[in-house]
This record gives C-alpha cells, sequence and structure tokens, in this order.
C-alpha cells in the first residue's frame, strides 16, 4: 500500500490557488503560494466549516471566504487573534505530479 496518493499535475494548481482531493480522512485542499511552496489543509475552517480551497491565498496564509479567518498554511493554526487549527498533511511533487501523504 502507498503512504501517498497522487493528486494531478503541479500546473493544475494555480499559483495562489488551490485544488481538493477527497480521501479516507475527508476532504483535503493543496495550495500553492506564488513562490510555488504547495501546503495541504482539511478543507474546513474551524470557526464555522467555511471551504478554505475557496478563500484567498496571500503570503504563507488562506483567508477563509466566509469570515476572513486567517489560518498558516504550515501549521493550520488560526492567525491572532483567532484560535482554532485544522489538519494538515504533507504534501510534495514527484516529476511534476502533486503527492498527497496518506
Amino acid at each position: 500500500m502507498s503512504d501517498w496518493i497522487t493528486v494531478g499535475k503541479l500546473d493544475d494548481i494555480p499559483r495562489l490557488g488551490a485544488r481538493t482531493v477527497i480521501t479516507e480522512a475527508g476532504e483535503f485542499a493543496i495550495f500553492r503560494t506564488s513562490d510555488d511552496r504547495l501546503f495541504a489543509l482539511r478543507d474546513r475552517c474551524p470557526h464555522k466549516g467555511g471551504p478554505l480551497s475557496q478563500g484567498i491565498v496571500y503570503g504563507n496564509a488562506v483567508a477563509c471566504p466566509l469570515h476572513n479567518w486567517s489560518i498558516d498554511l504550515s501549521s493550520g493554526e488560526a492567525i491572532a487573534p483567532d484560535v482554532g487549527c485544522v489538519r494538515t498533511r504533507e504534501v510534495k511533487v514527484v516529476d511534476g505530479m502533486v503527492l498527497l501523504s496518506a
């Protein structure tokens, strides 16, 4: 059994955008920053469950589209003054393909 799930091509995820993938553990969003770093977070804001994949990516964070909570992409922690956390997963690129840890 593989420890990684193939999500798709890196080029399919726009810079400052996201794509979602459904896993056994729920739906995850794969985010791509302006400098091509990738992060994976559970696609539910800890505040009201908004879809983070539809938020605005800026720097190392994403702003929830519902109430503008900011979530740190690397840790999954809400940025102060907000409090909360979303689950993260490892993500990597191999030969132009995006892989998410299982």
